[in-house]
């Protein structure tokens, strides 16, 4: 059995774009810089932020947070993202979600601009991504991609099951994983909720991405016995 270390790997991965960064800013160039807006007072997604603006110091990157009220509207929301789309100095934005429910999120992803849109959730990012295009990407299905790459995991003919079907990861996984790419050229189920025999599915995979949410869902009785080796 291989572990997959993920903190190990995006540590690497910091260190050669805090590398890239230097250079570029040596050379002349223009520091990236990422703004993300925060809405309310959600622990969860704070937190969330937090890691973003200390990844952006690890990096290089400069950053710029912005936090409204839970009690803005989406009128006054979508100004401040014209705004940020309108700004040249910054190079990408990340609306952290979940935003109040009177805040329509598929309006306010619209809005986001899809050249800054680093979180790959405007549908031009969408479908681009759907068609095999150069594209932002979420975060998740980019990050499953880059281990599986640098672990050098042989993904070609395999049986790849994707349990859950959020737009942010479990449907770009499985399109990711189905494209004619390396990592890719897999053979996808794409499982969910509504599953029939999702053990009996599951024994029958090489790769199985587990995305709905919930912690320890999959067990060790789910999968192939030469998985486990």
């Amino acid at each position: 059995m291989i572990i997959l270390d993920g903190k190990a790997t995006a540590d690497i991965i910091k260190k050669e774009i805090a590398s890239e960064v230097k250079s570029i800013v040596d050379n002349g160039g223009k520091r990236p810089h990422l703004a993300a807006i925060l809405v309310g007072e959600d622990g969860a997604s704070q937190t969330y932020v937090d890691h973003k603006e200390k990844a952006c110091k690890q990096v290089g990157f400069e950053s710029t947070l912005l936090k409204y009220p839970d009690s803005i509207s989406q009128e006054e929301l979508l100004i401040h993202i014209e705004e940020i789309n309108n700004n040249p100095s910054i190079d990408g934005l990340i609306v952290q979600l979940p935003l109040p429910k009177h805040i329509n999120e598929q309006k306010v992803i619209e809005a986001i601009d899809p050249a800054k849109d680093v979180d790959g959730f405007h549908p031009v990012n969408v479908g681009k991504m759907l068609l095999g295009l150069p594209s932002f990407v979420s975060a998740t299905p980019a990050g499953i991609l880059e281990l599986i790459e640098r672990y050098k995991i042989d993904t070609s003919g395999k049986h790849c099951v994707i349990i859950g079907r959020s737009n942010i990861v479990g449907r770009p996984m499985a399109n990711l994983m189905s494209q004619k790419t390396s990592p890719g050229n897999c053979t996808v189920t794409l499982c969910h909720s509504q599953t029939k025999n999702l053990k009996e599915i599951t024994l029958m995979a090489d790769i199985i991405v587990a995305a709905l949410g919930v912690p320890q869902f999959l067990t060790v009785i789910w999968l192939k016995r030469e998985l486990l080796l």
